[in-house]
């Protein structure tokens, strides 16, 4: 047998040797399952996460500057209590004079209560740096839980370390239900005399050196006054020894009350 002869340019027989490769040697690739395919980012989402950013800085310094404000008033507002100690207004009651206190039943008609009263009472400014402004008052009268009275006040202004006297007339009639007829007559028995509550209702504005609030309720609610029922046309003097008026007031500067 004859071997087959090789030349060299590579030819077998005369035939070209490829090896089932006529382009040459080709590297293997290898698949791997567990490898992610590569997707481009979207414009959109570069864009989303670009504004959550901005916004999440944005609400950081928001908040910052806030904290910062609210401190600065902090200490402001402590500086001014301490230079200025402010206090409240002081009411108290010095005569109440019930002219008229009338209770009329029948069989044909509701009871009727009429009642007139003159109130004289003192409102005092106690603070060095601080001035009142007050809008008229409401005035009413209460004998436990029955009114018995309405009035007036005329707007005024209380100046430093200032005393003011101010006088209301506060009258009645109206016709009473059997809850309320039941708790007057009661109080009208008692030896000590009826009790009686004035309330009073207003807004007050305050200024400080350069600084004024803004207008806050106030509520002034005087007890422990005893009247009684006048004999004849002459008025009864109620007692007011032992009456005590107590204020209901919020006074802000900026963003703090006392």
């Amino acid at each position: 047998m004859t071997e087959p002869t090789t030349k060299p340019n590579g030819l077998v027989n005369g035939v070209a040797a490829t090896n089932g490769n006529p382009g040459g040697p080709v590297k293997n690739q290898l698949y791997n399952p567990n490898r992610q395919m590569y997707r481009p980012q979207s414009h959109y989402n570069r864009r989303h996460r670009s504004n959550r950013s901005l916004c999440c800085c944005c609400c950081f310094w928001t908040i910052l500057i806030l904290l910062f404000a609210a401190l600065a008033a902090a200490i402001v507002g402590a500086a001014l209590y301490v230079l200025y100690r402010p206090h409240r207004p002081e009411f108290s009651i010095t005569n109440l004079r019930i002219a008229k206190m009338n209770l009329t039943t029948s069989a044909d008609s509701p009871p009727h209560l009429t009642t007139l009263f003159n109130l004289t009472l003192i409102a005092k400014n106690p603070n060095n740096h601080l001035i009142f402004f007050y809008e008229p008052f409401s005035v009413t009268a209460f004998s436990d839980s029955v009114q018995i009275g309405n009035g007036s006040l005329t707007a005024f202004g209380s100046d430093k370390n200032n005393q003011t006297s101010l006088r209301a007339v506060v009258s009645g009639s109206q016709d009473l239900d059997t809850e309320s007829l039941s708790s007057l007559r009661s109080g009208l028995k008692a030896r000590k005399g009826f009790p009686v509550t004035i309330q009073m209702d207003t807004k007050v504005k305050m200024k400080m050196e350069w600084l004024k609030s803004k207008k806050v309720g106030i509520r002034v609610r005087c007890t422990g006054i005893r009247g009684t029922v006048p004999a004849g046309k002459s008025p009864a003097v109620a007692s007011v020894i032992n009456s005590e008026c107590k204020v209901d007031l919020r006074i802000k500067i900026w963003k703090f009350s006392f």
